[in-house]
C-alpha cells in the first residue's frame, strides 16, 4: 500500500519552499538576517532548515496541516540560531527530533 501527501501537506511545503526563497521565513523573526548568504555555499544547511519543517509539521486524520506557521517558525528559529549563534529572545532551545534528518 502506498500513499501520497494530501494536497494540503504538499501546499505546506511548496509555501514554506516558497518563503525560504523570497527570503521572507519565519517573518518577522529573521527580520535584517540575510540568511542567503550564510546558507548559498552549505546546501546541507539548508536541507536541515526543511527537516525542522517538516519535522515540526503536524498532519491531521485527512492530512492537512494543523501548525504549518508554528512549523514555520520552528525552522526560522534554526535558521536564526544558525545564523547568529543565539536562539531568538523567547523561543524555546530546538530538540534534537526537530533537527533530525531521515
Amino acid at each position: 500500500m502506498s500513499f501520497r501527501l494530501s494536497h494540503g501537506a504538499s501546499g505546506a511545503i511548496r509555501r514554506f519552499a516558497g518563503w525560504v526563497a523570497r527570503g521572507s521565513v519565519g517573518h518577522p523573526m529573521l527580520e535584517g538576517i540575510n540568511y542567503w548568504d550564510e546558507l548559498k555555499d552549505s546546501p546541507s544547511q539548508m536541507e536541515t532548515c526543511f527537516a525542522v519543517f517538516a519535522n515540526v509539521l503536524e498532519l491531521d486524520d485527512q492530512g492537512l496541516p494543523i501548525n504549518e506557521k508554528y512549523a514555520e517558525r520552528r525552522a526560522a528559529t534554526w535558521l536564526y540560531l544558525y545564523c547568529t549563534g543565539e536562539l531568538p529572545p523567547g523561543e524555546p532551545d530546538l530538540e534534537p527530533w526537530e533537527c533530525a534528518l531521515y
